[in-house]
Parts: structure tokens; C-alpha cells; sequence
């Protein structure tokens, strides 16, 4: 039986679904609007075929550097990896120059290591913009399209998307200019998280901005929404209010991968499936396990499903004693043992839904020195790829 087959359909009428045509990203096209926003240390193969079990959409690997590929370092190599299966294979690529970016994307094409490219350019990580990558690439904007021509003029035919925040800070919002830069470059699609790399993962997402963002583009290029989507009503809401193209979701799914067969039956107009109980929970707790186990070896998998425990149990009444044993789980047999003292039946609780995962405080982005002087100052920053962390 699989975890799919424990979810009980609901009686519940389910929300009005937008009318949606698939999604579709150069050749590819999937029925539900949907994209896995790719997590460091979270969207390895393992969760990535979870996620897939539940049902359609894009998803989008780990960010992999382009000068770990362009280097052939070895741990960049083990991070890309897909299932057989699996397809299209969607990989996200960080860089700041744009020549390593072109022979990255070279390499990506003529070894056929992916079938899909996302560029990252919101991460508002301090040690990724401190060197002016991530959410603070696009306030330069000549450099911006030297990156972003780079990777289509070098893709082959592999459709290349951007995903990018409002701006730096208030102060600084970019998100319109470098959409119209990426558009022009001939990107295939253009996701936006509605906040500034400022406000990190705090306060709330101002959606609006993908409304702005929609009305922008031409209507033949998607614009898909992110930012605080923790359920199948966030997603229609989202899509409702800003008549964006579909959404992306990231935190909302972290211990929580049956979110996509809510996001599929509530983008086709389905009853929505009733939220699973603690012996459903654990089931998808313990199949995630062995995928990891099974994509790392039994000793880093084990170790790896550790930090998902939490996430799975939010909102469980789950005893202090049983939730540091597994916390410290170091095999699926203990796993198997310490699923046995939870209660099956506990229902799902209500207040597990909404946000998860890092949120934090807003703050001051780092920035290369003098980096707000000329936004059409379009050279690499020095020492932007002297280090490289290999995903």
C-alpha cells in the first residue's frame, strides 16, 4: 500500500479552482501549476521523488554553483542527480560571472545533464550576496544580462527561467526592470518570491508585486508566484489575486510532501484529500527515510532524515522523551520502533498548517563594497568566484 493510498478522499467540496491552462516551460508541460523551489540540503533526489509520488509539477533540484560544474568538483557531481524516471530534469545554477555562468550552461547542454535551467537570483543568504550573487545580482543591471545572455545564448535549445525577489530593500526594488532585461534575453519563464532580500523570510509576502510583475510581461511568458504558500487555498488565492501563471512553492511542503496531492486536486477542481493522521505522518516520515537512505548510503540517509522529524511532527502531540529519541534516530529499524509508541489515529492538527521552516528577522543585506554606487556598472565583483561550496 502506498503512502498515497492511506489518504482518504474528503466529502468536502473543494475551493473554486482557477481556470488554468498547463504550465508549460519551453517543451515541457505539466497539467498542475506547480514548481518545487529548490532548498539546499532539502530537494536531493530522495525528497524530490516524494514529492513527485504525490502528484504533477516541476521539481527543481538542489542550487548547484556554476563553477563547481564548470571545475568538475566532485561533490557538485553527486548533487546532480536524477531517477531514471524523472523528467524533466529541472536543475537550479548559481553564479556571478558571466563567463563561468556560459561554460557552465555549455557543459549542461553537451553532457545532457538536465533538460530544464533556473537561475537563482533571490537567495538573501549574507555569504551568497556579500559577494554579489544571489537577490543582489539584479541591481546591476548590465551585469544581470550578461549572465542571463550567457545562459540562453549557451543552452542548446534547454529553456532557461530566472527566480528573483522584489529588490534589495525597500530602496531598492528591481524586480520590474530585470524582468523586462530577462524577457528580452528570451527566458521561458519568470518565477518572483514577493519580498525583498531584506526581509529574508519574514513578515509577509506582498503578492501584489506579482500582480505588478503579471500585468508586465507579455501574456505568452509565464510569471510564477512565491512566497508563503502553505496550502492548496494559498495557492489558489495566490493565483486568484495575481492571475500569475502558477506558483512555487518551498517552506509549505518542508515535512509535508502529501501538498502536492492537495495542490493537484485543488488545480483540477477535486475534493481536497483529508489531512493525514499520525499513522499516515509516519508512514511518509518513514518512506522518506528510506529514500534518503537509499540516494546516500544508509549512515548519511539516516542522519539526513533528522532535520525532516520536526517538520513532520509540528503540531503532534508527540511526547518531549519520544521526540529527542528521534532526533537521534540512527537506523530504520530504531526508526520503526520509535514510530510504534505514536498513536495512528491522532488527526492531523490544525494548527500544523501555515509557516515553517526558517523565517527570522529582517536585516541589512550584505553587499560588495560601493555595491548600490552604479547599478549599470557591469563587472564581476572582485573575488565573486573565488570560493565555491560546491552546490
Amino acid at each position: 500500500m502506498s503512502v498515497q493510498d492511506l489518504v482518504r478522499p474528503d466529502t468536502r467540496p473543494p475551493a473554486p479552482a482557477p481556470v488554468l491552462p498547463p504550465l508549460r516551460i519551453g517543451p515541457y508541460s505539466v497539467g498542475t501549476p506547480v514548481v518545487l523551489a529548490p532548498m539546499a540540503g532539502i530537494t536531493n533526489p530522495g525528497f524530490r521523488r516524494l514529492c513527485r509520488e504525490q502528484g504533477a509539477g516541476y521539481y527543481v533540484c538542489e542550487m548547484i554553483t556554476s563553477r563547481g560544474l564548470v571545475e568538475r568538483n566532485p561533490l557538485t557531481r553527486r548533487m546532480i542527480a536524477f531517477d531514471a524516471d524523472e523528467h524533466p530534469r529541472s536543475m537550479q545554477l548559481y553564479g556571478v560571472d558571466p563567463a563561468t555562468i556560459g561554460a557552465a550552461v555549455r557543459i549542461v547542454a553537451e553532457e545532457d545533464l538536465a533538460d530544464h535551467l533556473d537561475f537563482n537570483f533571490g537567495c538573501p543568504v549574507p555569504k551568497v550576496t556579500r559577494r554579489g550573487g544571489g537577490a543582489a545580482l539584479p541591481y546591476k543591471r548590465k551585469l544581470f544580462e550578461r549572465i542571463v545572455r550567457a545562459a540562453v545564448d549557451n543552452a542548446g535549445g534547454i529553456p532557461v527561467t530566472i527566480k528573483m525577489r522584489v529588490g534589495i530593500d525597500d530602496e531598492h526594488h528591481t524586480f520590474l526592470d530585470v524582468a523586462r532585461i530577462a524577457a528580452d534575453c528570451g527566458v521561458a519563464a519568470i518565477t518572483l518570491h514577493a519580498r525583498t532580500a531584506a526581509q529574508r523570510y519574514s513578515g509577509t509576502a506582498d503578492w501584489s508585486t506579482i500582480a505588478r510583475l503579471r500585468d508586465t510581461m507579455p501574456a505568452e511568458l509565464p510569471v510564477l508566484g512565491n512566497g508563503d504558500v502553505f496550502s492548496a487555498a494559498d495557492a489558489l488565492a495566490m493565483v486568484a489575486r495575481t492571475g500569475c501563471d502558477g506558483v512555487v512553492v518551498g517552506r509549505g511542503v518542508l515535512g509535508r510532501p502529501w501538498l502536492f496531492a492537495d495542490l493537484e486536486a485543488a488545480f483540477a477542481g477535486r475534493p481536497l484529500p483529508t489531512p493525514p493522521r499520525l499513522g499516515q505522518v509516519a508512514a511518509t516520515l518513514r518512506r522518506h527515510a528510506v529514500l534518503l537512505c537509499e540516494h546516500m548510503g544508509d549512515h548519511k540517509g539516516i542522519r539526513d532524515v533528522r532535520k525532516h522529524i520536526a517538520w513532520y511532527l509540528k503540531g503532534f502531540p508527540v511526547g518531549p522523551e519520544v521526540r529527542r529519541r528521534l532526533g537521534m534516530v540512527s537506523s530504520i529499524d530504531q526508526l520503526d520502533e520509535l514510530i510504534a509508541l505514536l498513536d495512528p489515529d491522532e488527526e492531523f492538527p490544525a494548527d500544523a498548517d501555515g509557516p515553517r521552516g526558517r523565517q527570522g528577522s529582517p536585516g541589512r543585506v550584505v553587499l560588495p563594497e560601493r555595491w548600490l554606487d552604479d547599478p549599470d556598472d557591469p563587472s564581476v565583483p572582485f573575488g565573486a568566484e573565488l570560493e565555491h561550496s560546491g552546490g
